[in-house]
């Protein structure tokens, strides 16, 4: 039992390193597993399942708009919309009249998947004509990221 104990306890410490540290160093390591596919999977929303029509606020003031927008941008139910979103709106929102606080609105809260707002910013599918707006062109623009700036945390408030 305790010679059983010992071998064990020498294969963990010195046998699995050496063997791991050998598989790694020799290049042999497959990183098929870490590339990303060649094609997005993305499905059509199904039709039997309704979507709620976004209400319109024609009344809304135009500051307290801003900040509902500044809000939902921050909190969008995934991080790399969260991450892209709130950094653009932190970098633009207060610079926008009217209309394009309107088409940003549209934007976020016209669209019932997330997905699409970051597959058109990232340019991965082409953006509908109904959505491709200055904003839209503002965004990917943002998403390109041309100042290398590290967008790893959403901006303070």
């Amino acid at each position: 039992m305790l010679a059983q104990f010992l071998i064990s306890a020498v294969s963990r410490r010195v046998v699995r390193p050496i063997v791991a540290t050998h598989r790694f160093a020799s290049g042999t390591l497959d990183k098929t597993e870490f590339t990303t596919p060649s094609q997005i999977v993305d499905y059509d929303d199904p039709p039997h399942l309704p979507v709620p029509e976004y209400p319109v606020r024609p009344d809304e003031p135009l500051e307290t708009r801003k900040q509902r927008l500044l809000y939902q941008s921050r909190k969008r139910g995934m991080l790399e919309n969260d991450l892209l979103l709130s950094t653009f709106v932190a970098k633009h929102l207060r610079d926008f009249s009217a209309d394009q606080t309107a088409q940003y609105d549209e934007l976020i809260n016209g669209v019932s998947n997330d997905w699409d707002i970051f597959y058109w910013a990232t340019e991965t599918k082409p953006t509908p004509p109904e959505y491709d707006t200055e904003i839209m062109r503002m965004l990917k623009q943002h998403v390109k990221n041309e100042e290398r700036v590290q967008r790893i945390r959403q901006p303070d408030l």
